[in-house]
């Protein structure tokens, strides 16, 4: 199946920084969101790290006889060994740093995804939006406990908590997505540059009201005229026939 992608990354308006990674590599079939975390420079380092080594794993002869599944464990597990271990041994001004990292990776007429932290995966099949991963935050987990409602989201104080990451500690588990891939869907995967400041259904307004290649600006843009408060990396794919 044909697809065509697309991505765009803005630090905002209140960073000094862009602290997100993001890659396209379709030779492999490999897309990756990073946000990192971790002072003024560590965030940086974290999701660079982790983004170049998934590639570096994709990249291996042996990989294409794994499944992807043990892939993206593989992937995260070394991500986090290395990041954790750099602030450990060789540059202990950037102890505690990490990030969330979203993937897709493509394999015959699937999509599998991998998921740490708040980043997120869509999907949008004209006209619904669905969240497909399962944000690692201290929000989410509220919401999970039925101790807070939707209307108490916005006044959360510890929305930004997020509770899995790569590279905050040397071990971590992702989620892993298996999904069946058809003919005019769309994925979008994102930084909370994005989800925090531009509400779902926005979002699928967004989609339903551009052209794919059209949508991505117009998520980025929009996340800057809610506020613009954190760096937004935004991409999507879009299957065709």
């Amino acid at each position: 199946m044909k697809f065509d992608s697309w991505y765009l990354t803005d630090k905002g308006l209140r960073r000094e920084s862009n602290q997100d990674s993001c890659l396209i590599n379709k030779d492999l079939g490999l897309f990756i969101v990073a946000d990192g975390m971790g002072g003024h420079s560590g965030g940086e380092v974290a999701s660079s790290m982790a983004v170049e080594t998934v590639e570096e794993i994709m990249l291996q002869p042996e990989s294409p006889k794994k499944s992807p599944r043990e892939l993206i464990l593989h992937s995260y597990e070394e991500a986090s060994r290395r990041i954790f271990d750099k602030a450990a041994n060789e540059r202990p001004e950037l102890a505690g740093m990490g990030t969330t990292m979203v993937m897709a990776h493509i394999r015959g007429k699937y999509l599998y995804v991998g998921n740490v932290g708040d980043s997120r995966c869509y999907l949008f099949k004209k006209p619904n939006l669905w969240q497909i991963t399962e944000d690692h935050s201290l929000l989410n987990e509220q919401l999970r406990a039925g101790v807070m409602s939707e209307e108490q989201v916005r006044q959360f104080v510890g929305r930004n908590v997020i509770t899995r990451s790569v590279g905050y500690e040397r071990d971590v588990y992702p989620d892993v997505i298996e999904r069946e891939i058809f003919p005019g869907e769309i994925y979008l995967l994102c930084s909370d540059g994005l989800s925090s400041l531009v509400e779902d259904k926005v979002i699928s307004e967004i989609l339903n009201q551009n052209p794919p290649d059209k949508a991505v600006k117009a998520c980025v843009e929009q996340a800057l005229a809610n506020g613009g408060d954190d760096n937004v990396t935004v991409m999507l794919l879009h299957f065709h026939e």
